[in-house]
């Protein structure tokens, strides 16, 4: 009895702490988004409607990803002086520190460049911010041999900071998608033996949410950039590797593919449909799930709700894989997979300019 208390007092003191990281940011990111809305006007830092790919109608200032990126590294530099764990088992957020330092400027660089950077540079950074990690230790844990490990896990994040990119094209699209994903990953790795992955989900959680009312706002809206999309999704695919998701069986390791599911599908979905009409993947174009459903008609504050209430139950599902039997889990990736399958179908009928 005496152990089972101690273990439920020390679940409520972690949560306690991950829900004080969730507010810090939360708050830091509300009150920060509007200085930095005020430079971006000052020094002409928009997003201008000049290309026709771009969506919106108006010139938007950038910079919401800085409000987001310094929130979340206030949150986390407060937190950890709040707890009494020991530096050793906080050290993965230095890793992770270090590397979006890299992610957070590259994108910086990207929004305030005329033009932005080739995709070329634009990898090699987002390469060597991931390599950063593996330095903290945090990498695929599942693949052997251990180099096969290290490519693999740099190939996801990269993967994931530009699959989050790549959904940043509605108000509260990505911000949205990301709030869900890092509750997601939160809830599914708690309590955990590395303490790191819900700080920093709290903390990023609390970010987007702050600096939501102003990415939906008519008055004083503002939008993250590359210097916020690449930054959360660098965070999302670093904090999805500090869990197993194996504690039944080897299925749950595909758990983190579905908490991020919809900028992955989209990902793939774009670059589908760009490889079938000769166009380089990486270059932009409007073949982007929530468009062509914006060209069915639905309007956007339901395609971005649509968005997040998907990404819910996928987080859901996710869960699921990591406590069910093998073969149930097996069942639900295949019918998950299918789904997405037979939407992309049904999309790709969706006649877009």
């Amino acid at each position: 009895m005496p152990l089972l208390a101690d273990t439920s007092s020390i679940i409520t003191n972690q949560f306690s702490l991950f829900f004080i990281a969730f507010l810090l940011a939360t708050t830091f990111s509300f009150l920060l988004a509007p200085v930095f809305r005020w430079i971006a006007l000052r020094y002409n830092i928009l997003d201008h409607p000049s290309s026709n790919i771009k969506t919106h109608q108006q010139s938007t200032p950038y910079l919401g990803g800085c409000a987001i990126a310094l929130a979340f590294i206030l949150s986390l530099t407060i937190s950890r002086y709040l707890s009494d764990y020991p530096p050793g088992l906080l050290r993965p957020i230095q890793g992770i520190f270090f590397g979006g330092f890299l992610v957070f400027l590259l994108g910086l660089v990207d929004d305030i460049v005329l033009g932005g950077l080739s995709y070329k540079k634009k990898f090699l950074i987002q390469i060597a911010a991931s390599s950063v990690l593996l330095f903290y230790g945090i990498h695929i844990q599942f693949a052997q041999p251990r180099w096969l490990a290290f490519i693999l896990t740099v190939i996801w994040i990269t993967g994931v900071m530009n699959a989050v990119n790549i959904i940043d094209i509605m108000d509260g699209l990505a911000a949205g998608t990301a709030l869900i994903a890092a509750l997601a990953f939160l809830f599914i790795s708690l309590p955990t033996e590395q303490f790191y992955v819900n700080l920093t989900a709290g903390a990023l959680a609390g970010a987007c949410f702050g600096f939501l009312p102003y990415n939906f706002s008519k008055n004083q809206k503002m939008f993250m950039g590359d210097t916020g999309s690449l930054f959360i999704g660098f965070i999302l695919g670093s904090l999805s590797l500090g869990t197993s998701y194996t504690t039944f069986h080897n299925a749950g390791v595909l758990a983190p593919i579905l908490i991020l599911g919809v900028p992955i599908y989209d990902t793939f979905f774009v670059m589908y449909l760009r490889y079938k009409k000769g166009m380089s993947p990486f270059l932009g174009s409007k073949d982007h799930f929530a468009l062509r459903l914006e060209k069915m008609g639905l309007d956007r504050a339901y395609i971005v709700s649509l968005a997040i209430y998907t990404t819910l139950f996928l987080s859901t599902c996710a869960w699921l894989t990591t406590i069910i039997w093998f073969w149930w889990a097996v069942t639900i990736y295949a019918v998950i997979l299918i789904l997405a399958i037979s939407i992309s179908y049904w999309l790709s009928k969706v006649k877009i300019d």
